[in-house]
């Protein structure tokens, strides 16, 4: 799986003109699968980010969780992480999860995450998504399990 994650100040995500999920402080995340992944880098991912470092103490440095500042996360399926363009100037997108395997990782990604305790809001698996964002920092960071 892959995982780009975005430490922001607010995040939205639109589908025909309707916000469907909106967050305040904390992460959007991009996610993918492949259809090697398995629970194991979900859970492996969902402990990661529930636990990651990236938010500022007292003294500005970077030492509390998103729990810890009582963020939220805005998860969207974003297939096209696996674009490969090695070859050519079109992306091949051959590495990605065929969508059924996909989308039930994604969604039990979301469910984990959401059994943390954080507040997850997502997008809608396989649409047409507009994502807006205010990046604080900027901070973001790669996450693939494939490493």
């Amino acid at each position: 799986m892959r995982v780009l994650l975005q430490r922001v100040q607010q995040a939205s995500v639109t589908i025909d003109q309707k916000v469907v999920g909106a967050i305040d402080q904390g992460y959007c995340l991009l996610v993918a699968a492949e259809d090697s992944d398995t629970s194991e880098q979900v859970d492996y991912l969902v402990h990661k980010i529930s636990h990651l470092r990236v938010f500022s103490d007292a003294a500005g440095k970077m030492n509390l969780s998103i729990t810890d500042v009582n963020g939220s996360i805005l998860s969207v399926s974003q297939f096209t992480l696996y674009a490969n363009t090695k070859k050519g100037n079109r992306p091949s997108f051959v590495a990605a999860g065929e969508p059924a395997h996909a989308q039930a990782l994604y969604e039990e990604f979301n469910r984990k995450l959401a059994a943390t305790g954080i507040p997850v809001a997502t997008g809608e698996f396989g649409a047409d998504m507009q994502v807006a964002l205010v990046n604080d920092g900027p901070c973001t960071i790669w996450f693939d399990t494939d490493d």
